[in-house]
């Protein structure tokens, strides 16, 4: 799919670091940025194979790669957006599209969403358990519906009316994730508590292109062992996914149901709107005060107007990126110092 055929570096921080970032409306407007994520969470150097950084680091990067080649050559944020996390949804690294998580009846259940800062249009789908690429399924809605937010069977019955790839449902089924649940469900009958924190999969990019448009997107499997047909805060807009060219684009990660409450991917924009801060200061005072306070562990990935990059986050570590003209960055741990 391609959107046409639908009609259309501050350094990051861990948690309680201070922002090294205070004078964004001093640097120059940039041509292009583009920001991504991969998750985070309870992310540690002492758990990672070299082999398994390598991996990820190499993941990331390609992902880079590929939105930027779009923004570079005139393309669109929200081209830039949908192409980037398509590459992570159809890696098994990240708990998006091929690499999902499973829910407690074995099901692979997807939610992705998108939203476009010049005029707030937005797409998200929730529960679908056979397209390939959800964030393509989000736009289709932003782009081809009266719709914000569309669901289960529907979801799908739209997915297959608008040409999208489908998929039958092992597609997404991997050993890893697969293990994760019966691991999961050994601790539930043995009444061990289950951390939520362990890690947040979650992927999401946020771009600015050379039109001044911003665009974010985020895409997830969701919770391993998760019931009922529950949604964490990816496909509500303004909770996990943001926009908003008077402000930022947003794409968050972590225990949802916080993300939820605290309408933490709006909040950030809301702060630098009508308190004129500046997105490394809003993105602090959200995930590193009151979600830390209210006990939510995440983080964010945006991008403000003038092409200024935030990588905000309180727990461990956050598979991380951003790229613009003369500055590129990878890194994965809280005190990761690596650049490549």
């Amino acid at each position: 799919m391609t959107i046409s055929s639908l009609g259309c570096g501050p350094q990051p921080k861990a948690i309680n670091q201070p922002s090294d970032q205070k004078s964004d409306e001093l640097k120059p407007k940039a041509d292009y940025a583009l920001a991504i994520h991969g998750g985070a969470g309870i992310i540690l150097r002492k758990n990672m194979t070299e082999v398994q950084e390598t991996a990820y680091r190499s993941a990331l990067n390609h992902a880079l790669n590929v939105g930027e080649k779009i923004l570079k050559a005139g393309g669109t944020a929200t081209e830039a957006v949908i192409e980037t996390i398509k590459t992570m949804e159809d890696n098994a690294l990240f708990n998006a599209g091929h690499g999902a998580v499973f829910t407690n009846e074995g099901k692979n259940e997807l939610d992705a969403s998108i939203m476009e800062g010049q005029d707030l249009n937005a797409g998200s789908i929730g529960g679908v358990t056979n397209v390939r690429n959800p964030i393509e399924a989000a736009y289709a809605v932003l782009a081809k519906s009266e719709h914000v937010l569309i669901t289960g069977k529907g979801a799908e019955q739209f997915a297959k009316e608008q040409g999208l790839t489908l998929v039958e449902p092992s597609y997404f089924y991997t050993d890893r994730r697969w293990k994760s649940l019966q691991k999961a469900k050994e601790s539930e009958q043995k009444n061990q508590p289950v951390s939520v924190d362990t890690k947040h999969g979650t992927v999401g990019a946020v771009a600015l292109d050379k039109y001044g448009n911003l665009t974010a997107g985020t895409s997830t499997g969701g919770m391993t062992n998760k019931r009922y047909n529950r949604f964490g805060d990816v496909p509500i807009i303004g909770a996990g996914t943001y926009a908003n060219n008077a402000s930022c684009a947003i794409s968050c990660t972590g225990h949802g149901e916080y993300f939820m409450r605290y309408t933490v991917a709006h909040d950030i924009s809301a702060l630098m709107e009508y308190k004129n801060m500046t997105l490394d200061e809003a993105s602090e005072e959200v995930v590193l005060n009151k979600l830390v306070k209210a006990g939510g562990s995440g983080g964010i990935i945006g991008v403000d107007k003038e092409g200024n990059i935030s990588l905000t986050f309180n727990s461990p570590g956050m598979y991380r990126g951003y790229v613009k003209p003369g500055e590129r960055s990878v890194k994965i741990y809280g005190d990761d110092d690596a650049d490549h």
